[in-house]
């Protein structure tokens, strides 16, 4: 049996797949981690893209945007290429184009803008009153403890990032969940990271994909799996307002302000454990229904 990893030493393989091999100035080859599902996870191949954007900027320009499509699933089973196009270098904004590339066809692109950091307005939407403290909300595990086969995706891959959901989540079992307008999660690298800021935005990108789209399914009570959904991200975006650690606690606060036609739309945003607004998400989805029992199984 595999065993899954966790804590530090899932932090360490994700640093490890966001170490993307340098093939030509503008070129990049990522891996995936040892352990997987057959499809690449959506957030994996944000955060190399965004990784192979900022190893193209200098180092006195902070990421503050990034807008993706995913067009097709990845192979998780075989490197990635990342082709970086430098859109623009102005004295105060950088802008790239990334697009990631699997045998020979386009899976995901994305542009991302990069700035100096000006002094100016300052505002911010306040974080959420009467949210429970990250160490007295239950890790996903234990909350699926009577249901250890509901975990799916998550007991079969690393788990670099500490998701805890204030409610019950999308992989409880069906019927169990229900209906709330909200979805809180608190999160955090698993383990310790090192100082690059880029690396903490990458990180944060990545855990943006875990929970996004289940804020849908949880406006309607509904689960992920047989008798419930099964969906795939379409397009994300990403805005970092201020500067944080990726390895200290961050509440993700979301809704889903509209669902129709097959996609929902969910919208996130992050605040510190301080109470700090430090980026916002936007994702829509498509989710479709999935049948009590799997084809074949009688």
């Amino acid at each position: 049996m595999t065993r899954i990893l966790t804590g530090q030493a899932a932090v360490d393989e994700l640093l490890h797949v966001l170490d993307l091999e340098r093939i030509e100035v503008n070129i990049f080859r990522g891996i995936g981690p040892q352990v997987s599902t057959p499809r690449v996870f959506g957030g994996q191949v944000a955060g190399q893209a965004l990784i192979a954007a900022g190893r193209t900027v200098d180092e006195d320009r902070s990421v503050h945007s990034l807008h993706g499509y995913f067009v097709r699933p990845g192979d998780a089973t075989k490197p990635i290429v990342y082709q970086v196009e430098r859109i623009r270098d102005g004295r105060s904004f950088s802008v790239r184009r990334t697009t990631a590339l699997q045998n020979g066809q386009l899976i995901f692109f994305m542009s991302a803008s990069f700035h100096i950091g000006e002094q100016g307005l300052d505002h911010a939407e306040p974080s959420p009153l009467k949210v429970p403290e990250p160490e007295d909300v239950p890790t996903l595990a234990q909350r699926l403890a009577d249901h250890p086969d509901r975990l799916g995706i998550w007991s079969r891959t690393a788990r670099p990032i500490d998701v805890r959901y204030v409610g019950e989540s999308g992989f409880t079992a069906s019927g169990e969940r229900p209906p709330a307008h909200e979805q809180r999660v608190w999160m955090r690298a698993a383990g310790r990271l090192p100082d690059d800021p880029l690396i903490h935005v990458c990180v944060l990108t990545y855990a943006s994909d875990l929970t996004l789209l289940d804020t849908v399914l949880n406006e309607h009570g509904k689960v992920w799996g047989p008798g419930g959904y099964q969906g795939a991200s379409l397009d994300h975006a990403l805005w970092f307002h201020r500067p944080f650690r990726a390895d200290e606690w961050f509440l993700y606060d979301s809704r889903s302000p509209s669902a129709a036609a097959g996609r929902g739309l969910a919208t996130g945003m992050f605040f510190t454990r301080e109470g700090s607004h430090i980026g916002t998400a936007v994702q829509e989805g498509l989710l479709r229904p999935m049948p009590a029992t799997p084809e074949g199984v009688p």
